[in-house]
């Protein structure tokens, strides 16, 4: 690694050429940018993104706002610079100050829960809107953001064979160079179909220290991985050479939950066959589904999901600063 620092305009560059699809930051009237973010990407700083959804829709306030707030905590200890991102009275923010994170927690689920699909809407409208993995992977790849740590994607619902109900997570992992640091896929869902949907779309499935894709609140899922990855450099190496080759899709690295906070599978199961029921009952369907299932998973567990759930972002908070840290050193 050369000794001397790059200019500020060949650190952007690099950043921001993750593909063609990648703009240079700032470059957009509509999105604003922190000036902390701002400076990070301009001088080759690692930069972690994360989404707002968590914050509005996963847990009540304060508890939401005291997670949002350790979590980039953890992102900064392990030696990046956290991204929130979410819409504010129609504007774009990349990077949220801790006014503007208490005011989305306050907001709960006032805010719209926006996927792609709804971000034009929410621009348009001035309101205010928290980010899926998505919307979060498309303002990422804008800035030129190349890694987002998340807690679990959305997929393919249980008997999305009839519904055809498929979160856009999948459809953007396939279409946004970023790479996306999960705990594996939501286990209210199809774990199975989801990854042969991902397998249809391109994307790049590796797991992290283990050869089992995570189940979110479990360890295991019974699936097996294309690809393990035992170090952040590896991950590193991969998000790389995806880039390089310029495939124009994402990378998923899949994070099991750590072992003290895994949660039994068969108590999750028989609580996520329950919520089902009744949010078939009550005709809960769309991205009101999720919300709904994993509150009430919370509620019939006795808390012991939301924990895990709070558990593992934090675990994969530290994983992808640790890999976007990496990642900054090999674009150097």
């Amino acid at each position: 690694m050369a000794s001397s620092s790059p200019s500020s305009s060949s650190a952007v560059k690099r950043l921001s050429n993750l593909s063609n699809h990648l703009c240079p930051t700032n470059s957009n009237p509509l999105v604003k940018v922190s000036a902390q973010v701002s400076q990070a990407l301009s001088t080759g700083l690692p930069v972690v993104a994360l989404e707002s959804t968590i914050i509005s829709h996963g847990m009540p306030y304060p508890q939401n706002l005291e997670t949002a707030k350790e979590v980039e905590a953890i992102v900064r200890d392990n030696g990046a610079v956290p991204a929130t991102i979410a819409i504010l009275d129609g504007v774009p923010c990349i990077g949220l100050n801790l006014e503007q994170l208490e005011r989305l927690a306050r907001m709960g689920k006032s805010a719209q829960k926006t996927a792609r699909r709804d971000i034009a809407y929410v621009v348009a409208t001035k309101r205010n809107g928290a980010t899926t993995v998505s919307a979060t992977m498309f303002f990422a790849a804008m800035v030129g953001i190349p890694l987002f740590v998340t807690g679990g994607i959305g997929g393919v619902h249980r008997h999305g064979e009839h519904t055809m109900d498929i979160s856009s997570d999948l459809t953007e992992l396939g279409r946004t160079p970023v790479a996306v640091v999960s705990a594996g896929v939501k286990s209210i869902l199809d774990i199975p179909r989801t990854l042969e949907y991902l397998e249809t779309q391109g994307v790049c499935v590796a797991a992290y220290k283990t050869n089992e894709f995570p189940a979110f609140f479990t360890e295991t899922s019974g699936c097996k991985v294309p690809c393990r990855l035992d170090s952040p450099e590896e991950c590193a190496r991969l998000i790389d050479a995806n880039r390089k080759l310029n495939l124009g899709n994402g990378v998923l690295i899949a994070v099991p939950i750590a072992k003290e906070y895994s949660a039994s599978g068969s108590l999750i199961e028989s609580a996520i066959q329950q919520a089902l029921t009744e949010a078939r009952e009550k005709n809960i369907t769309g991205n009101a589904e999720t919300p709904f299932l994993l509150a009430r998973v919370n509620e019939i567990t006795g808390g012991a999901s939301l924990a895990s759930n709070i558990a593992l972002v934090k675990n994969n908070a530290a994983i992808g600063a640790k890999i976007s840290v990496a990642l900054a050193q090999l674009l150097k």
